[in-house]
């Protein structure tokens, strides 16, 4: 398989992704309300969140050199799928700008509204929380606004 056929399809399972969330959102949606829909949907992508952290456990509490380099240089396509910047990598904690989602591209161009995808983005997003925090650090993000650029906004900080 070519290089160009396997990025293709990694940003397709992505996309795969965003419009199962949002699917299954707008389902949950209907029968529950907006409100309980999100809630459940943010209980179960934390979940999954909390499984992916343990990767990043040993960084804790403040080795953010370490994770910063775990973190941003795991992510796909050399980076790429989510063009992270570091703002800030010190001792007192870790901040990345995400100019880029794929996520939230498929989102947008699937013709949602922006104010629909920054509903999803918030829901989506809870993975980093159940990431970070099951991992020993204090995070708090960011998500898409309408009419904002880029993605999320990440700030970790150090654990207790």
């Amino acid at each position: 398989m070519s290089e160009e056929k396997f990025r293709q399809q990694l940003y397709d399972s992505f996309a795969n992704r965003a419009h199962l969330y949002y699917l299954i959102f707008d389902e949950m949606r209907a029968e529950l309300g907006e409100a309980r829909a999100a809630e459940i949907m943010k209980r179960a992508i934390y979940k999954r969140g909390r499984q992916k952290g343990k990767k990043y456990a040993p960084f804790a509490p403040g080795d953010f050199e370490g994770l910063k380099e775990a973190f941003v240089g795991g992510i796909p396509d050399n980076g790429a799928m989510f063009s992270p910047e570091v703002l800030r990598c010190d001792a007192e904690g870790l901040d990345i700008k995400f100019k880029r989602c794929p996520l939230k591209e498929a989102w947008l161009e699937s013709g949602l509204a922006e104010d629909e995808v920054a509903k999803i983005c918030a829901i989506a997003a809870t993975v980093d929380n159940g990431t970070f925090e099951s991992a020993g650090f204090e995070f708090s993000a960011d998500t898409f606004e309408p009419g904002g650029d880029g993605c999320c906004y990440l700030h970790i900080r150090p654990g207790k």
